[in-house]
């Protein structure tokens, strides 16, 4: 098994927390998305979506979906749980992933891409408004993230998640996608950050 990473971008930073969270270390290559490595004509064969990361198997199988690695590696190593036990505590973690995902990270991920110089060389045409209105859906969407984290300790309940992952690599990413966190309010939201910034996995 061979993980092809991608260094400090958002969807290969989610894979390296949860192989942390899990205590797995598996053999890894790094691409250079600088240099469109990860659009080669070699890791397009493996890959054909061009995206990082992706997990290759010992058979030749490749899974290439964030969500979809960090399941394989549940299975694989399900202690501890970062999907859920329950089938109700599984819901709600998908559910607030997909929130966390959709709702948030994508908005901050777009605003990266059309708003930071640097990530021309991956967006091709840049459009700076379509960056702007995303800025804005990703600060709007930290009042249902902080409603939830008013009464719950994690994103998704009691115990840290995948969900909590997804979410705090799209906060991480506010600096380089040009956000700031309005410094009144949100107080619940801040007090998650802090939380979950400070746990081993997370550090760099």
């Amino acid at each position: 098994m061979k993980l092809y990473d991608g260094g400090r971008a958002p969807n290969p930073r989610r894979v390296q927390i949860f192989l942390k969270e899990k205590g797995v270390e598996l053999p890894t290559q790094q691409l250079d998305l600088n240099s469109l490595e990860h659009r080669s004509a070699e890791m397009t064969a493996k890959n054909p979506t061009q995206t990082v990361p992706f997990l290759e198997l010992e058979d030749g199988t490749v899974l290439s979906e964030t969500i979809a690695i960090c399941r394989y590696l549940e299975e694989l190593h399900p202690t501890p749980s970062l999907f859920g036990e329950t089938a109700l505590e599984r819901a709600q973690i998908e559910m607030w992933n997909r929130r966390a995902e959709l709702g948030f990270m994508f908005r901050v991920a777009q605003s990266f891409r059309h708003l930071h110089p640097g990530a021309a060389v991956l967006e091709g045409e840049q459009i700076a408004a379509w960056g702007e209105k995303n800025k804005g859906l990703a600060i709007d969407y930290l009042s249902i993230l902080d409603e939830q984290l008013s009464s719950n300790e994690f994103l998704a309940g009691d115990a840290f998640s995948v969900a909590d992952i997804t979410c705090l690599v799209g906060a991480q990413f506010f600096k380089p996608a040009r956000i700031e966190v309005p410094e009144q309010g949100y107080d619940h939201f801040k007090r998650w950050f802090a939380d979950v910034s400070s746990r081993p996995s997370v550090q760099l």
